[in-house]
């Protein structure tokens, strides 16, 4: 992107900020408004550009879209009131965004792990499903994210892996009616956790054998974990519903880190992916300065297409 058109991308949200006012305050989006939209649907949560654009979550909103970012990822949003929610989903719509993933509430207990195959844990999971589709409905998402937690150590893990997918199956029975896609993300937090290579995902996917029970191939987790970004993305292609972004080392923007993002988006816009990318990193800067150098690396990496 030329430096003149990230300068005026920039001043359009700064512009609707000193004015108290948005670009898309009106009933109606005009795409003359907004900035250049991205090649592919990045996704930013609140609080990545409060600095700039306030606290205030539908402002939030506006200055992403102001920014050319096409939909939005909120963690969160099962703990948010239903109002709020509500009036989430109705922004997204009227800005024409996407709603990325939310994560599904396991009760406030970590510990809960679908590994163990304890009735209590299992209940306590289709609870946070069945409630995860009425939150889903208010914010129009497709995708909840699902982390089966820990390894339980005093059983052999064929047979963890078992109580994972009996579990997992009656999940998706839940999701299936309502079109809404749970995605098994692989984390790299903590060697305790089940799930941990997208190897493994694949395999359990397959094995639930349900639209409705994908893969989410988080990029930053994925590179500490196994490397071979690209290679594994082949590899597990077919069962790949979600993508998250974060360099590493330090979970940060693109460009901070040492993952050739250029290229693995390249790679996956010629895969024909044109689903949601969530952008589930910090920002490397502090303050305007490192919200507004967010939005610079992304017009970087996302110039992967021949002039």
């Amino acid at each position: 992107m030329r430096k003149r058109d990230f300068l005026k991308s920039s001043l359009l949200g700064a512009v609707a900020l000193t004015s108290g006012t948005s670009a898309f305050a009106g009933s109606s989006f005009s795409e003359k408004q907004a900035g250049k939209t991205f090649n592919l649907k990045y996704a930013p949560h609140f609080g990545m550009f409060k600095e700039v654009a306030g606290e205030d979550l539908i402002k939030q909103l506006r200055f992403m879209r102001e920014q050319g970012f096409m939909a939005l990822e909120d963690n969160g949003m099962m703990g948010r009131p239903v109002n709020v929610q509500e009036q989430i989903g109705k922004e997204l719509t009227r800005l024409g965004m996407t709603m990325g993933v939310f994560v599904v509430d396991k009760g406030g207990n970590s510990q809960n792990t679908l590994a163990a195959g304890k009735q209590e844990h299992v209940d306590i999971f289709l609870n946070g499903c069945k409630r995860a589709v009425d939150v889903a409905k208010r914010v129009n998402a497709k995708w909840v994210t699902v982390v089966p937690g820990d390894f339980e150590r005093n059983l052999p893990i064929g047979v963890q892996t078992a109580n994972v997918i009996e579990a997992l199956r009656k999940g998706a029975e839940i999701f299936e009616p309502h079109g809404i896609v749970m995605v098994l993300e692989p984390l790299s937090d903590s060697p305790n956790l089940f799930l941990r290579h997208s190897d493994q995902t694949y395999m359990i996917c397959k094995a639930v054998n349900s639209p409705s029970c994908k893969l989410l191939f988080d990029i930053y987790h994925m590179q500490k974990n196994e490397g071979h970004i690209i290679h594994n993305m082949n590899q597990t292609w077919d069962e790949i519903a979600y993508i998250q972004i974060g360099d590493n080392p330090g979970r940060k923007e693109p460009t901070t880190g040492e993952i050739n993002y250029k290229n693995v988006f390249k790679h996956i816009y010629e895969k024909g992916y044109r689903g949601v990318m969530g952008m589930e990193h910090g920002n490397a800067g502090k303050g305007k300065e490192g919200e507004l150098a967010v939005i610079k690396a992304y017009r970087e990496v996302d110039n992967f297409l021949p002039a």
